[in-house]
């Protein structure tokens, strides 16, 4: 009996690691079925790593029935085990991914139109050679998706302020609000020296706003005006357009015609009336854990942002 266990003890095999973690799952979720879903596997799949694990140990882990689904003390044992080792083996990828600067992942961001062709599009490169190991899937939408019901890691939303939601939203910095024209069209147009002048001008509205015809007042108290627009578009690229060919005026981000205000395509009107301005927001579903590749993102708009402020 005694070189019978001998020769036992000396043929237990070190058990694999995909076998720890999915007896590991088992025990925390009670079922086959339940730790194969977790695990993206097939149920029969963790059956086999489950039975080859109780093989390799040389001991039965766990007590099943047609009903139930328990743990042998041997198995809590060892449960223990896959948990310290599981963890142990996470910090130190972690740690070794930092030390070597890599960060990868599938990166899922949905982000405002013109703000990503406008602004985003010459800088992405940029942060795709910073980390080549990441697989950047870019959503443009100028609606407000829901992140969690579509499986987006983060979203760039900007706004004043932004509504109460369960989302978490960091600030990555601020565009001007600004009111322009082409020269064509204020050469001919009405004089323009106050916001009532508004009433007078052919006005163009980008409608993805709450209240697109309401342009609010530049300083608190006052009644925001009112514009009777004769082109509503739901995307900033079109309107930026639409001012160069000296259609009228139009409200919009500071991004979005940086360029054309340079090189004087067009300018600004009622600059000493200027509204507030935008916050450029990262927005993630929740704040208990944030993925170093989400980090990294943000971490990269912000640097951006205020290095063109």
């Amino acid at each position: 009996m005694a070189l019978h266990s001998f020769h036992m003890r000396k043929n237990v095999k070190t058990p694999s690691l995909p076998a720890l973690q999915a007896f590991r799952r088992v025990v925390e979720l009670r079922s086959f079925q339940a730790a194969a879903d977790a695990l993206g596997v097939s149920g029969g799949t963790v059956s086999k790593l489950v039975a080859q694990l109780e093989r390799d140990v040389g001991v039965r882990l766990l007590q099943r029935t047609t009903r139930t689904l328990g743990v042998t003390e041997e198995g809590m044992g060892l449960y223990a085990t896959a948990v310290r080792m599981d963890e142990e083996l996470a910090a130190g990828l972690d740690e070794a991914r930092q030390r070597a600067g890599s960060v990868s992942g599938l990166l899922r961001v949905a982000v405002p139109t013109s703000f990503a062709l406008m602004w985003m599009s010459r800088r992405m490169p940029v942060f795709m050679a910073t980390y080549p190991h990441i697989i950047l899937d870019l959503s443009l939408n100028d609606s407000f998706v829901d992140l969690v019901a579509q499986g987006f890691d983060c979203a760039i939303r900007i706004a004043g302020r932004l509504p109460d939601s369960g989302l978490v939203a960091r600030p990555l910095g601020h565009t001007a609000q600004l009111l322009v024209a082409a020269p064509a069209y204020l050469d001919m147009a009405p004089p323009l020296h106050s916001p009532q002048d508004l009433a007078d001008h052919a006005c163009m509205v980008y409608t993805q706003t709450s209240q697109p015809l309401e342009w609010p007042a530049a300083s608190p108290g006052q009644a925001p005006v009112v514009v009777s627009a004769h082109y509503r578009v739901n995307n900033s690229v079109m309107l930026r357009d639409a001012l160069l060919a000296g259609q009228g005026l139009a409200l919009t981000p500071h991004f979005v015609v940086a360029d054309l205000l340079a090189s004087g395509q067009l300018q600004e009107v009622l600059s000493a009336h200027r509204l507030p301005g935008l916050t450029v927001y990262g927005v993630v579903p929740q704040s208990r854990y944030l993925p170093r590749k989400v980090r990294a993102f943000l971490d990269f708009m912000a640097d951006e942002m205020a290095l063109a402020a």
